[in-house]
């Protein structure tokens, strides 16, 4: 296996961000920590996948960095099905894309903005900058 650095050679980082319906909290909870479970078991590339609630309780945020467009897509393609338990709990109304997904995870990203909301999503190129990683410690 490659280095950190051969592996994040065209990482992608997607924050979204949704607003939760009144009474639904609870129900959303449950759902992503299904999500999250379903995600870890299932793909083994993502580097990050970590939601947040705000204080009130109104406001969701995902944010999920993936080693390389294609583990962008692979992610969209696994855990599609499990967004559509979403769609009565929230409204998503923002996707925001750092980096150059492929056309086919641009795609499926509008298609799960639609299902959820109808969100915007902006793709932002990296202009510059550099990403590192603390090394595992040895095992043994």
């Amino acid at each position: 296996m490659g280095s950190f650095r051969e592996t994040m050679s065209n990482p992608i980082l997607v924050v979204d961000s949704s607003e939760i319906r009144e009474g639904k909290l609870e129900e959303v909870k449950a759902g992503v920590e299904d999500l999250v479970a379903f995600v870890e078991a299932n793909e083994a590339e993502p580097v990050a996948y970590n939601i947040y609630f705000d204080e009130a309780g109104t406001q969701m945020t995902v944010a999920q960095i993936h080693p390389c467009p294609e583990s962008l897509e692979r992610h969209l393609t696994v855990a599609g099905p499990v967004f559509r338990r979403f769609a009565d709990l929230l409204t998503l109304v923002r996707v925001d894309v750092y980096g150059r997904p492929g056309e086919a995870a641009l795609k499926q990203m509008r298609s799960k903005a639609q299902l959820l909301g109808n969100a915007p999503v902006v793709v932002h190129e990296l202009h510059s900058g550099f990403s590192r990683a603390a090394d595992s410690p040895a095992s043994g």
